[in-house]
C-alpha cells in the first residue's frame, strides 16, 4: 500500500499543528503548518533559527537534553514547554530522529498550556512541592489511562564537580541536569531536586532504570568539563489505589532514598518501598519518642529583625536533636507517628524555662506549633494553663503555626488561635505561599503576623515570577493590618528587595545563624544610619 504526499501530510497534521525538521545542531531546516498561531512567527521566518529560540529560557535545557539523547528512529515526547516571555501560551513538542536522514529530527508542535506550578527557576520542584503535586498527577494519569512510576536518581560525582567547576560552569551543569530530568518526566510527570546528588522523577512507565540512567549521563556529558558524573536510578511502579496512601508511600520511599541512597535492590512496588522504609523508620521513631519524653534535645535561637531599622524584634526557637540528625526529618517523623503534640509541648516548655531564666525581661521567643497541634483542644488547654498567671510570659511568646496543610478544621483552629491571642500572645502563620490554600488560611484564621515562605523571598532580588506574588501578599497583609516576616534573607540584595516590597520583619543568615543562646543580630554598616535615626527597639507589637 502506498500513501500520497497529501495523505501523509493529513496524518501528520492530525497529530499536531506545526511540522518542523531540524538538523543535528538543532537548527530549523523546514517548517510547515500554522506557525503564526502556534509559535507567533511565520513559516518563512523559521528556517535558520534554532529550535530552542521558540521556547522559554527555563525550558531550553530540557529541549537540548532531549535532542542529545534521541537515537536514530527513536521517538520522544510529548513534553510541555512555555513560549518565550509568556505565562499563558505554551507548546507541546514531540520528536523523532529520522533514520538514514543525516541526523535530522522531525518535531511535531501543537499549542498547549503547561501546568501552572510552584517549581523553581530551573523547572525542578523541591521535595514539598513534588509531594503536593503527586496526587494531582496520578489522578490525571489514571483518567488518561497512563501508568506512572517513581524514579529515584543519583548523580554520583555531582557534588565534587560543583566544587571544582567555575561558578558559571557549575550553574550550566545544574541547568542541564534539570533539563535532562524534566525531559524524562514528560507531559504527565514532574522532577524534583531532593538533596545533594539525589533527585526524583515521576514519569510514564517506559524503559528500564538502566536506560534512564544512561540517558541522563549522556545528556550532561558536555556540561561536566573534566569531571566524571555517572547517573544511576531505581524505578518503582505507582500502583497504590488510594491517592492518600499513595502519597504517603511515596513520602516514605523518598525518605528512605535520601537517607540510604540506592544501596538495596530495587523494590518491586511502591508498597514494598514504603514497607522497607517503615521498618527503618519505626526503629528511629522509638528513639524519637524516648528523646521527646526525656527532653533529649536542645533549642537554637535565630534573630528576627525590623527591616526598617535592623533592630532586634525577637528570636525564633528551633529544635535541635543530636548532632548530625536532621531536625526537619525528626519533626516530620513526629507528625507521621502522632508524636508532634508531645514534641510541640516539650519545646514550648523549654522555651518558657528560657524566658523565666532571663532576668532582663527583654527576651522574646517565637516557637513552632504544628497545624495538627493547634486543632487539639487538650494541647491548647495545656498551653493556657502554662501561661495563665504568668504576668510577663504572654508578651514574650509568639506561636508560629507550621504545617498548615495539616489543619483539618479551620473553624476550631481559629477559635484556639483567638484564645491564645486573648491571653496576650501573638500568633504567626508560617510558610505562607502563593497558593489558594494559603489565602484560604488567611481568610479563615485571624493572626497577627504572616511569615512568607523563603522560596518566594529569594526570588524578590532577581525580579522573577514570584516577586510580584510577594508584593501582592505584602499589600494584602497591610490591608488586613497583619505584619509580615521574610525568611531566608541571606544577602544584602535580598534584604533591599524585601525592604522595597514593604515587608516588616526579616530572618536569615544575613542577621545570624541559629546559635545555642540568643544573640544580637549582625549589624551591617548600611544599617547604622537607620539605627541611629530610629533607635534600636526590642518592641514587636
Amino acid at each position: 500500500m502506498s500513501l500520497s504526499q497529501r495523505s501523509l501530510l493529513g496524518f501528520a497534521f492530525a497529530g499536531g499543528d506545526l511540522l518542523i525538521e531540524i538538523d543535528e545542531t538543532g537548527r530549523i531546516q523546514e517548517a510547515l503548518g500554522a506557525a503564526l498561531a502556534v509559535v507567533g512567527r511565520s513559516e518563512a521566518s523559521l528556517p535558520g533559527l534554532n529550535l530552542v529560540d521558540l521556547v522559554a529560557t527555563v525550558d531550553q535545557p530540557l529541549v537540548e537534553a532531549l535532542l542529545v539523547c534521541l537515537d536514530e528512529g527513536q521517538r520522544r515526547g510529548p513534553v510541555l514547554v512555555w513560549r518565550p516571555g509568556s505565562q499563558t501560551q505554551g507548546l507541546s513538542l514531540c520528536f523523532r530522529r529520522l533514520p538514514d536522514h543525516a541526523g535530522r529530527v522531525a518535531c511535531v508542535v501543537s499549542a498547549a498550556k503547561p501546568r501552572s506550578s510552584e517549581a523553581g527557576a530551573d523547572g525542578l520542584f523541591d521535595r514539598t512541592g513534588f509531594e503536593a503535586l503527586s496526587r494531582g498527577l496520578t489522578e490525571a494519569a489514571r483518567s488518561a489511562g497512563i501508568e506512572l512510576e517513581l524514579a529515584m536518581v543519583e548523580m554520583s560525582g555531582l557534588d565534587a564537580a560543583r566544587a571544582t567547576l567555575a561558578p558559571e560552569a557549575a550553574t550550566r551543569l545544574d541547568s542541564r541536569i534539570a533539563g535532562a530530568l524534566r525531559a524524562e518526566a514528560g507531559a504527565y510527570g514532574a522532577a524534583a531536586r531532593l538533596e545533594g546528588e539525589r533527585f526524583a522523577v515521576m514519569r510514564s512507565r517506559s524503559d528500564d532504570a538502566e536506560q534512564l540512567a544512561r540517558r541522563l549521563t549522556r545528556a550532561i556529558a558536555d556540561a561536566c568539563g573534566e569531571a566524571r558524573i555517572t547517573g544511576s536510578a531505581q524505578t518503582v511502579p505507582m500502583e497504590a489505589a488510594d491517592p492518600s496512601r499513595l502519597v504517603r508511600a511515596m513520602r516514605y520511599a523518598l525518605d528512605d532514598f535520601i537517607g540510604e541512597g540506592l544501596k538495596d535492590f530495587p523494590p518491586t512496588s511502591l508498597a514494598e518501598a514504603m514497607n522497607r522504609s517503615v521498618r527503618r523508620t519505626l526503629n528511629r521513631a522509638g528513639e524519637l519518642g524516648a528523646a521527646v519524653s526525656q527532653r533529649r534535645f536542645n533549642l537554637a535561637f535565630q534573630p528576627v529583625v525590623h527591616v526598617d531599622t535592623g533592630g532586634l524584634s525577637h528570636h525564633e526557637a528551633l529544635v535541635r536533636f543530636e548532632e548530625g540528625v536532621s531536625p526537619f526529618a525528626m519533626v516530620r517523623m513526629a507528625e507521621e507517628f502522632d508524636l508532634i503534640e508531645e514534641l510541640d509541648r516539650a519545646v514550648i516548655e523549654q522555651a518558657v524555662r528560657k524566658l523565666k531564666a532571663d532576668r532582663t525581661g527583654e527576651l522574646k521567643l517565637a516557637v513552632n506549633v504544628s497545624g495538627r497541634s493547634i486543632v487539639s483542644s487538650p494541647f491548647v488547654e495545656g498551653l493556657t494553663r502554662l501561661i495563665n498567671g504568668q504576668e510577663r510570659l504572654p508578651g514574650q511568646l509568639i506561636f508560629e503555626v507550621t504545617e498548615s496543610a495539616a489543619i483539618d478544621d479551620l473553624g476550631r483552629a481559629n477559635r484556639h488561635i483567638q484564645s491564645l491571642r486573648r491571653l496576650g500572645c501573638l500568633v504567626c502563620l508560617d510558610d505562607f505561599g502563593a497558593g489558594a490554600a494559603s489565602l484560604a488560611y488567611l481568610q479563615e484564621l485571624t493572626v497577627d503576623i504572616v511569615k512568607i515562605d523563603g522560596r518566594y523571598v529569594r526570588d524578590l532580588a532577581i525580579g522573577g515570577r514570584d516577586a510580584s506574588v510577594v508584593r501582592h501578599l505584602v499589600k494584602l497583609c497591610q490591608d488586613l493590618n497583619v505584619r509580615t516576616v521574610a525568611e531566608m534573607v541571606e544577602t544584602a540584595e535580598v534584604e533591599e528587595a524585601v525592604r522595597i516590597a514593604g515587608v516588616d520583619l526579616a530572618q536569615g543568615w544575613l542577621y545570624g545563624r541559629p546559635a545555642d543562646r540568643p544573640q544580637a543580630p549582625d549589624v551591617r554598616p548600611q544599617s547604622l544610619p537607620n539605627l541611629r535615626r530610629a533607635g534600636v527597639s526590642n518592641e514587636w507589637r
